[in-house]
């Protein structure tokens, strides 16, 4: 048997990774957010709209809702087009858009239980029917996920680190100690290489 507190357990750690996310934005030029920091493209505003597509379809259609004005881009065929920003979208617009995407998905959430059932077409047949709490836990995973990536591409871009605004969740080091911890790091790397 599950509990309202469950599902505000859920919705909390989803929250903070909304928050997370979207804070590793702050501060930073519309190059910065997204400009490709790896191989493969990854960029903190294509994290965030990423996120908007997840949240919309996990919590729209797989319960039976219509997404109401559904951005153009989740309608392209493009490979990975939810995973970077042209340069005519404006941030303000997608973080606005992902906000907006929260208050959607809260009531989905709001509304049913967390047995209520769901059906996700494009997961395998065998795994299709789901729960709200199979997709809140899906979510959840996934965003903190993102705000992991997130993480470490805000720390590449400017040295930025932490997991919110006030509480960077890190040791208390100062720049003198974070450079002899790294220089430690590097040495037992090497030093387990050769051994």
């Amino acid at each position: 048997m599950t509990t309202n507190s469950e599902k505000e357990d859920l919705q909390r750690y989803l929250q903070a990774a909304r928050d997370a996310l979207v804070w590793k934005l702050d501060g930073l030029s519309e190059y910065d957010i997204r400009r490709p920091m790896t191989r493969t493209g990854t960029n903190l505003l294509g994290l965030v709209k990423h996120m908007i597509g997840v949240e919309l379809g996990y919590f729209g259609p797989t319960f039976g809702r219509r997404v109401p004005d559904l951005p153009a881009w989740l309608r392209s065929e493009e490979l990975n087009v939810d995973m970077w920003a042209r340069a005519d979208e404006s941030s303000a617009d997608i973080v606005e858009t992902y906000r907006r995407t929260w208050a959607f998905a809260d009531i989905t959430i709001e509304e049913n239980d967390l047995d209520a059932p769901g059906f996700v077409k494009h997961w395998p047949e065998d795994r299709r029917d789901v729960t709200l709490h199979r997709i809140l836990v899906h979510v959840v995973t996934e965003i903190h996920r993102h705000a992991g990536h997130a993480d470490i591409v805000r720390e590449l871009i400017d040295g930025a680190a932490g997991m919110k605004a006030g509480d960077n969740n890190l040791a208390p080091g100062d720049e003198a100690w974070w450079a002899e911890y790294n220089d430690r790091l590097e040495t037992a790397a090497r030093e387990a290489h050769h051994a």
